[in-house]
């Protein structure tokens, strides 16, 4: 994919650092709660001490390839480093080591050095090995962030409906309305849309409702972080034929909400994992066609560019026998 250069893939499948450490001196975890491992976007350092260098380190990442490549740079910037050296690596040398990260990808090296940096301040407890566990995550990346209550859903539902607007499409698109309008983009562009399309999709789902009653108000200045054109040329790829307007409208907005952090379904308002499936299977069966294994639908994406490249940030080729299997399929409960 255009975001993953030369450099970034060679740190991603780099495996020298990769793995556990058994009797580590320190152990370092950053977005990983209490009986969460494997479920959480996080990452793990183990390191072992001698004569106040680091001697030898390893990690562990349940996320997406930028963290792995990341993780994989911060752990060359250590190896062998005095204590006090390796206290001072941070997310903007991870950063440059890996040639630079998307501006929407620079948590992934915050991530890694708030990790590294904890498990060094675990080794430095006397000696004695500790754990130090930073939680960088806040459930707002896991947990829904728009429910019935939300006053923009309930304001946009209270509207009539059209004939002809399946009461799922409804909801689909005022959960994508509630979820941008809390946040300081332009609430167009943070759906993947034109002016008019926005425009469009308020009048036939949500008549009466103009788009200036949605962002009055607000201050929305900012530019989300950008969508990935490939992957947007994947979902369209997967329109049906026909005049529906809707398919485009979510291939579009996937396309945008696929570039936050955090999982898919929560980036698009939706109240649960299962919505975005049902959403894909009505508006664009090819694509929930084409994922027949029932992968992650962000994972899935992001693996089709991959494929398209000759490339893979998979651990192994076969998914059946990878570690991080549940990170990838994890049922729709």
């Amino acid at each position: 994919m255009n975001s993953y250069t030369d450099t970034i893939r060679r740190y991603a499948t780099d495996t020298r650092f990769v793995g556990t450490l058994e009797d580590a001196d320190g152990t370092g975890e950053v977005g990983l709660g209490a009986d969460e491992a494997g479920r959480r976007l996080a990452v793990r350092f183990t390191l072992r001490i001698e004569e106040q260098r680091v001697a030898t380190l390893r990690f562990q990442v349940f996320g997406c390839g930028f963290t792995i490549a990341a993780c994989a740079a911060a752990a060359e910037l250590a190896a062998g480093e005095t204590l006090a050296d390796a206290a001072a690596i941070g997310p903007e040398r991870i950063a440059a080591r890996l040639g630079g990260l998307p501006a929407e990808r620079a948590y992934c090296a915050e991530l890694a050095a708030e990790a590294l940096q904890a498990a060094l301040a675990s080794a430095g407890s006397a000696g004695r090995a500790a754990q130090a566990v930073t939680h960088h995550l806040s459930g707002e990346a896991h947990g829904p962030r728009v429910a019935a209550a939300d006053p923009v859903y309930r304001r946009l539902l209270a509207t009539s409906a059209p004939a002809g607007i399946a009461a799922a499409e409804r909801h689909l698109f005022a959960c994508l309305l509630a979820v941008a309008v809390a946040e300081p983009y332009p609430l167009a562009v943070a759906l993947g849309l034109d002016e008019w399309e926005l425009a469009e999709l308020l009048q036939r789902c949500f008549p009466g409702f103009a788009p200036a009653t949605l962002e009055a108000g607000r201050h929305r200045g900012q530019a989300p972080p950008a969508a990935n054109p490939e992957v947007l040329a994947i979902l369209r790829s997967h329109l049906p034929p026909g005049d529906d307007p809707a398919p485009g409208w979510l291939a579009q907005a996937i396309a945008a909400r696929a570039a936050h952090p955090g999982h898919l379904w929560v980036a698009m308002g939706l109240f649960e994992r299962p919505e975005l499936t049902a959403a894909i299977r009505r508006l664009l069966p090819s694509l929930a066609a084409a994922n027949r294994q029932g992968m992650r639908w962000k994972r899935f994406l992001f693996r089709q560019v991959c494929e398209l490249h000759g490339a893979t940030l998979c651990k192994t080729p076969d998914c059946g026998e990878c570690s991080d299997y549940a990170l990838c399929f994890p049922g729709e409960t």
